[in-house]
């Protein structure tokens, strides 16, 4: 049985509850708290191993929990999951960039969520990568072992699955990949999620690689690619 806290940051009772008993079931130890002021206090008391945290809620929102915790060294390595209403995409989008592990639309599957909180927990819990070898490009450095990307000399602070999608196209410049080959490399098999998701990674990917945002093209009806030539 597992022994990882799992705090709920959801202000639904029947939601909190449901999550609440399933998680209990798979022996998480839960705790939950009713409001984004009460899930800071919690966060910094309890110091959970994993949050989920939903979007709306009320006075601080899960947009604003999910930005103090990232931004506080004594919490950014806290994996969140997102829980949010369909429609949301532009939240979801500004979640995933602020440093979300993932997210999950209600109505949800309990037996996906389940396995996408193991996920991310067992992704939290594994020992540093071991060092490969540096991507160079005269715009962009990839530094997978100390988990480093500059653009023109300058750092970038990216999520883990964004540092994995960036990685793993850069390995293979000019070669198109799915978006189901990139969540199977990044996440891992098994993992359930839509292409939707990737995109929207992608998406807050390249706004983060500013002038070399274009290096991750586009192809259309297939997936992604990471161009070679930065101006081709």
């Amino acid at each position: 049985m597992s022994e990882e806290n799992i705090l709920i940051v959801e202000d639904e009772k029947d939601i909190q509850e449901l999550v609440r008993y399933n998680l209990s079931k798979e022996g998480y130890r839960v705790t939950s708290a009713d409001s984004g002021e009460e899930g800071l206090k919690a966060v910094e008391s309890q110091r959970p191993d994993l949050v989920v945290l939903d979007l709306m809620l009320p006075g601080v929102d899960g947009l604003e929990v999910c930005r103090r915790m990232k931004k506080d060294p004594a919490t950014a390595n806290i994996p969140i999951i997102m829980l949010t209403a369909k429609g949301e995409e532009s939240d979801i989008v500004a979640g995933l960039e602020m440093g979300a592990d993932d997210y999950v639309t209600k109505p949800f599957n309990l037996k996906v969520f389940v396995t996408r909180i193991r996920a991310v927990l067992r992704r939290s819990k594994t020992e540093p990568p071991k060092e490969e070898e540096v991507l160079r490009f005269p715009d962009l450095v990839i530094h997978p072992g100390r988990h480093e990307v500059l653009v023109n000399d300058q750092p970038v602070s990216l999520t883990f699955t964004e540092f994995g999608i960036l990685k793993y196209l850069a390995s293979r410049p000019g070669w198109v990949f799915t978006r189901c080959q990139i969540v199977e490399a990044v996440r891992g098999d098994g993992y359930s999620v839509t292409e939707r998701s990737v995109d929207f990674q992608v998406v807050g990917l390249r706004k983060k690689l500013t002038e070399a945002a274009d290096r991750i093209e586009t192809v259309r009806g297939v997936g992604y690619r990471f161009k070679e030539t930065f101006n081709d």
